[in-house]
């Protein structure tokens, strides 16, 4: 049995992009800052933000959402994955 990884995968950009400009909280917050709140580099909610990054761990998923100030479901949706290597499985052809 091959083992699987929990992630999050972001529910829409759009969504991420409108609780930045207003976070639960009310205010609103930059990439730098989303980060900065979160612990997570720049370049992760930059590239969740462009579509270069799908989703995330699940520690940085729930940081994430508790800097923009909502419940974890709102923002990312979990998904499994295959652990890396384990790719879809090979046939051989003989002749």
């Amino acid at each position: 049995m091959t083992p699987t990884v929990l992630r999050y995968k972001l529910v829409n950009i759009g969504l991420l992009e409108l609780l930045m400009k207003r976070t639960g909280r009310g205010d609103a917050v930059s990439i730098r800052q989303l980060a900065e709140r979160a612990g997570v580099p720049r370049g992760t909610i930059g590239n969740l933000l462009t579509g270069e990054q799908e989703g995330v761990m699940p520690d940085a998923a729930e940081r994430i959402a508790a800097a923009i100030g909502v419940d974890l479901l709102v923002l990312f949706i979990p998904v499994q994955r295959a652990v890396a290597g384990a790719g879809r499985p090979r046939f051989q052809v003989s002749a």
